[in-house]
């Protein structure tokens, strides 16, 4: 009990760089205190199959720390809930080793049927605050929700979720993008790729559009001055595409 104690208030102070002591992080840290009780009395509670007994204990966890953690919830090692009002933790959810969840978020259920219906986090994930997660999902190991994003389908390892509902972004998604709009000497990326405002998203898509149409004018103005037309015109059209406008329009 101890050593998961000690790991806990390490894992505060790696992550939180405003804790300045360990009596600090025992005393006035809600989050920690949320996953001591549910790990060391309720949950222990819940799995001896006293029910009733561990509901009322998790309501009082609940209402001295803002955290609602159902008592069946199963959650890994150096989990860290940061400020935490407002996290609702179902039944049925799990939570991998070195996940992070800030205030607001929900793990809940989309049914009222029995059985899995809460959503399986792996390990490294980050949950940004008042994201919610809804149903038997799976977030894979180091994704990253951002914040109120509404996530209803899984999230695979390593990705990035935002919006309502969620749009996922890979890694393999971001560097193609990335590259596509280096293609016409602007990118946006640098300042906004991980920002979850619907109108960045947007430009994105259509710099991916951009690019694309770019690289089909210049191939098709190449073969008509293969067959020996004048395309002098042409070249005037694509000198008059400024990035640096673009990049005022979106900064």
């Amino acid at each position: 009990m101890f050593d998961r104690l000690r790991e806990d208030i390490a894992v505060v102070f790696e992550r939180d760089p405003a804790a300045r002591s360990a009596f600090e992080v025992l005393t006035c840290y809600p989050g920690l205190h949320a996953l001591v009780w549910h790990r060391d009395v309720v949950n222990p509670l819940w799995r001896w199959r006293l029910r009733w007994l561990a509901r009322w204990l998790a309501h009082w966890g609940r209402w001295l720390t803002g955290i609602e953690i159902h008592p069946g919830a199963t959650i890994g090692r150096r989990v860290f809930i940061d400020h935490g009002m407002g996290i609702v933790i179902g039944e049925t959810a799990e939570i991998g080793d070195d996940t992070t969840l800030y205030h607001g978020v929900t793990l809940g259920g989309t049914s009222w049927n029995k059985g899995k219906r809460h959503p399986t986090l792996g390990r490294n994930v980050v949950i940004g605050a008042g994201a919610k997660i809804l149903g038997p999902i799976l977030v894979g190991d180091g994704a990253k929700i951002g914040s109120n994003a509404v996530v209803v389908r899984d999230v695979p390892a390593g990705s990035t979720a935002v919006g309502v509902p969620a749009r996922i972004a890979t890694p393999e998604d971001l560097a193609r993008r990335e590259e596509k709009a280096s293609q016409i000497g602007f990118s946006a990326y640098a300042i906004s790729a991980d920002m979850n405002d619907p109108i960045v998203q947007a430009i994105h898509k259509l710099l991916d559009h951009a690019a694309a149409t770019e690289d089909r004018f210049n191939r098709l103005v190449a073969q008509l001055q293969r067959d020996g037309l004048e395309c002098g015109d042409a070249k005037a059209v694509a000198e008059a595409f400024d990035p640096r406008q673009i990049n005022k329009m979106v900064e």
